[in-house]
């Protein structure tokens, strides 16, 4: 097939009831196919598929792998020239597939692209986890096209135009399969949070394009699996930060014309200059009485520290789009919007 639309499911029976029927449909005549892959959930979601779904390509993984693991080992066994990855809970209007195949069949030095992502719930708004794409500033802080920190703006066409970005949000994110082997997939230490914005960094250092087609849109409604005050998930968020700097700062600083020698140098500095920050955000955890908060961004440093190794860094890398050289966080709170 040409295009294989992948939903990574676990414990998520009821947004399948609703969501899937809607994404069959609008592939329905297309050189498409929807596949489910499980990651051992243990709720109803694999009697549903056998029941309700019969027809429905279903690939059941042996445990619960994260995004990451279950992504890789899924996307082993299906063969397509575009994988799109996309989230349980995401709604999917008619017509919002064509585009994005298009557009990579138009501009083949394009690795990666994304719809717009809308919230589920205020349809004329952004929605939170990758809105018209995103971008990092110097300390490894994301931050999208639509949406800096909690501000989320509305969908006024501002961003209509085709952009390209550093990253693009996984809960609907199109590969090239080949660009997605030659990289070797998703990095399995992440497990899941900012892994698709490190595949993302990785591709472009290569030559390929990350871009935001506006043409396409998708609905999200976000925090399915893991709830925004999960500590879990803010471990995960503070632990996968720092190995995202640490696989991909050293390339980009040797993109940006030093030896490998002063790149490694200067990405220990910037690391630790993001650790003292985090130190402040555990801080400001700690007298504002979140103990489990505090406690999740000192077990993301311990956790860090043991799956850390160095960044590769690939002969002449490219110079990725989407870096900001200053610091997101004061500008946004103090500064302009």
């Amino acid at each position: 097939m040409k295009t294989a639309v992948v939903i990574l499911n676990y414990n998520t029976e009821d947004y399948l009831r609703r969501f899937l029927p809607v994404l069959l449909a609008s592939c329905q005549g297309l050189d498409a196919e929807v596949v489910v892959a499980d990651n051992a959930s243990t709720d109803g979601s694999a009697a549903l598929m056998k029941a309700v779904f019969p027809d429905v390509k279903y690939i059941q993984l042996a445990e619960n792998f994260g995004y990451t693991g279950g992504y890789n080992r899924a996307l082993q066994d299906i063969d397509a020239e575009y994988f799109i990855l996309i989230n349980s809970d995401i709604e999917v209007p008619d017509g919002w597939l064509q585009p994005l195949v298009a557009w990579m069949d138009a501009h083949p030095d394009c690795g990666a692209c994304s719809p717009k992502l809308l919230s589920y719930y205020d349809r004329d708004c952004f929605e939170y986890a990758g809105a018209a794409g995103g971008r990092l500033d110097r300390y490894g802080y994301p931050f999208c096209r639509g949406r800096v920190l909690q501000h989320i703006e509305k969908d006024r066409g501002q961003y209509d135009e085709p952009a390209d970005v550093l990253w693009v949000s996984g809960a609907c994110l199109m590969v090239r399969a080949g660009v997605w082997k030659a990289l070797g997939g998703l990095d399995d230490r992440f497990f899941a949070h900012m892994e698709e914005i490190d595949l993302c960094w990785r591709m472009q250092f290569r030559g390929w394009k990350v871009t935001l087609v506006p043409a396409s849109r998708v609905y999200h409604i976000g925090g399915g699996t893991l709830p925004n005050e999960s500590p879990f998930k803010l471990r995960l968020n503070f632990r996968n930060n720092l190995l995202l700097l640490e696989n991909n700062l050293p390339a980009t600083f040797v993109s940006e014309g030093l030896n490998e020698k002063k790149a490694r140098c200067k990405t220990r500095r910037r690391i630790f200059s993001r650790m003292c920050l985090d130190g402040l955000s555990a801080m400001v955890y700690l007298f504002t009485l979140r103990w489990s908060f505090c406690k999740a961004v000192i077990q993301a440093h311990r956790e860090y520290r043991k799956l850390r190794k160095p960044g590769e860094i690939s002969p002449n890398p490219h110079r990725p789009d989407g870096l900001y050289d200053g610091w997101i966080l004061p500008r946004a709170l103090f500064g302009k919007k």
